[in-house]
């Protein structure tokens, strides 16, 4: 494997500090000059690109929001010409404008090139089929993968995501060696192979490379032992590149490596946005170190994680993401994520991985209702032992009273990009 690590991948770790400071204080000076937005911000905070003397001076600098990138939308955060952009993402806008980027020709490159070291690390290997079911368009998923996927050599089936039949079709038939999908339409093709009578431990499949969703070890278990796959988790945000700011190695599975020479992460508090030493948790904060046509500064993903050292690379590591600052349920004064329901489902006999959080208010009290699907087989007596069980497993592990549903196979919505796992009914505040 060491014979195939590129350039990045080879610097010592005070060769990497000297290559990422001076990257930072290039990047500083062209967000400063070329975008408004962080010219004024900079000001506003009292700093300027030459005052960034060290990696620990960029916490001097004013943090960017996703509030910031659509304050400015559709183009006011580009640092490079209209005309040097040649391709545009956005996000899907659910919840107000959608987050709009910008690539040059060299970030492209650098995005393929990154996805590529991405796919390497996951096992795979120039020559091997790559089947893609992220979505294409506007999303950064499936053109992210593709790209770095051909980067390394590989055949690309650009299957995208829906008509989960023909894609089981085109795993049996054109017999891919990987995967690049959610987490959770990989449960759902599971679904659809076992429907068709098709052993999914059978396929050609031997790497799943999965992300643009939290996922947990036990979902991890589950979709391993029931593929016979190694699954490994990839990391990446529009706002940041894409799919391809961090990677889970193969070999060791103990977290994504961030690719540091691209991409200098910080984690801080959430609330104080004090930066906090490696290992403590908090939320994870990105600034670009290479991106031409939309750098970004301290940017908050709102992922919780922590730092660690690194192990397959030396690049530092970032535990997978346990949830997201604001996906926490906060239910009768205690804290939740949807993950924390997620690992005991996953445990639970009778009940396939497919679960949705139900938030209503009776009164004054908000109400948490956990709706799971039940395995095709499962009887009714098996049912009942299961939402007793997850009941009474939330109530231990987390600390709150909730209600369970066990509903039928394939009732809950389907999602070919990232699962809706929170439906929030309460009433909203005037």
């Amino acid at each position: 494997m060491a014979d195939m690590l590129d350039a990045g991948e080879r610097l010592n770790p005070e060769e990497l500090a000297e290559l990422q400071l001076t990257r930072m204080r290039t990047t500083l000076e062209h967000a400063y000059q070329r975008v408004p937005h962080y010219r004024a911000a900079f000001d506003k905070a009292g700093v300027r690109p030459e005052d960034c003397r060290s990696l620990a001076d960029l916490a001097r600098f004013p943090f960017t929001t996703k509030a910031d990138l659509r304050e400015n939308y559709p183009f006011g955060m580009f640092a490079v010409d209209r005309s040097d952009i040649r391709r545009i993402h956005a996000s899907s806008g659910t919840t107000g404008l959608p987050t709009v980027v910008g690539y040059t020709e060299a970030d492209l490159e650098t995005w393929a090139d990154v996805v590529a070291r991405s796919i390497r690390a996951a096992g795979g290997r120039p020559g091997q089929i790559i089947h893609v079911a992220y979505g294409y368009g506007l999303f950064t998923g499936g053109l992210g993968a593709h790209y770095g996927a051909e980067r390394l050599g590989c055949t690309v089936v650009p299957a995208s995501g829906g008509m989960t039949a023909r894609q089981v079709q085109l795993i049996q038939d054109f017999r891919p060696e990987v995967i690049m999908v959610t987490p959770s339409y990989m449960l759902t093709l599971l679904d659809e192979f076992e429907r068709q009578g098709i052993d999914p431990r059978s396929t050609s499949l031997r790497t799943g490379i999965f992300g643009a969703e939290p996922w947990t070890e036990q979902m991890r278990n589950e979709i391993e032992e029931r593929f016979a796959i190694d699954a490994v988790d990839i990391y990446g945000l529009s706002e940041v590149m894409g799919p391809g700011v961090a990677q889970e190695c193969v070999e060791t599975k103990d977290g994504l490596h961030i690719w540091e020479d691209h991409f200098y992460p910080e984690v801080v508090d959430p609330l104080t946005g004090e930066v906090l030493p490696d290992g403590e948790q908090g939320e994870l904060v990105f600034t670009s170190l290479t991106k031409q046509a939309m750098p970004v500064i301290r940017y908050r993903t709102r992922d919780l994680t922590r730092l660690l050292p690194g192990t397959a690379r030396v690049f530092r590591r970032m535990e997978k993401i346990t949830g997201r600052s604001d996906d926490m349920i906060i239910l009768r004064g205690v804290n939740l994520f949807p993950t924390q329901i997620e690992e005991i489902v996953l445990r639970t006999p009778g009940v396939a991985p497919h679960f949705q959080l139900r938030l209503t208010r009776e009164g004054r009290l908000d109400s948490l209702t956990v709706r799971a699907e039940a395995r095709a087989d499962a009887t009714t007596g098996e049912r009942d032992t299961a939402a007793a069980a997850i009941a009474q497993a939330v109530k231990d592990g987390v600390g709150v009273s909730v209600r369970v549903e066990i509903v039928d196979p394939e009732t809950l919505e389907r999602s070919v990009g990232k699962i809706r796992r929170i439906v929030d009914e309460r009433p909203r505040t005037p």
